[in-house]
């Protein structure tokens, strides 16, 4: 029987763990614990990319969460951005399956999904189809109110979709790794001072 994929679910959320993003963490945790195995970080209580290394590099596949602030990402995971830079196109990205999930009060989610599936991308994370998913006070009460109309929001239930396909990519890629490449990155000089004035 070959080993179960090892998912770090990584929680971004300003909430940490009593939040929305954490209990859409936890929906989805229930549909991938049967069959990998999981480890949790709150950026709330572990802040920053560096103490984060080890479990990301332990890992098979990532789940990043988040909520929305003013139509982006939490500070918490911007600051973890920014201090991944270094690992640009490295182990601890390159080829990875990583799934997004991303909460929202009523609007703005989705262009913060859009925007972190494309950084992930650029630091060298694989997509697998239907990775993506934004869940919406105002998506949950259309539903409540009106099931018919609300067939083409995101749900909860859409979570066993994600939940495949990451842990389909995963299998995939501890059984049959790639041969990535990657493009010259900056490692030394990214933030040096450009501006003379």
């Amino acid at each position: 029987m070959p080993a179960r994929p090892r998912i770090l679910l990584l929680n971004a959320s300003l909430a940490g763990d009593t939040g929305n993003t954490a209990a859409l963490l936890d929906h989805l945790a229930a549909r991938l614990g049967p069959h990998a195995e999981l480890s949790r970080l709150t950026l709330a209580n572990t802040p920053g990319f560096a103490a984060c290394q080890p479990a990301l590099a332990a890992a098979d596949a990532l789940v990043i969460a988040t909520g929305t602030h003013w139509d982006s990402w939490s500070s918490h995971l911007q600051h973890f951005l920014e201090t991944a830079t270094p690992a640009e196109g490295t182990a601890l990205w390159l080829g990875k399956p990583v799934a997004c999930l991303v909460s929202e009060h009523s609007v703005g989610g989705k262009g913060v999904l859009s925007r972190l599936q494309g950084v992930l991308l650029t630091l060298g994370c694989m997509l697998p189809p239907m990775s993506g998913l934004v869940l919406s006070l105002a998506a949950q009460t259309a539903a409540e109110h009106d099931p018919a109309a609300a067939e083409d929001f995101w749900c909860a239930d859409d979570l066993a979709i994600l939940a495949h396909n990451l842990l389909a990519a995963a299998a995939q890629a501890r059984t049959t790794p790639a041969n990535w490449l990657t493009w010259p990155v900056d490692r030394t000089g990214f933030d040096r001072r450009w501006i003379h004035v």
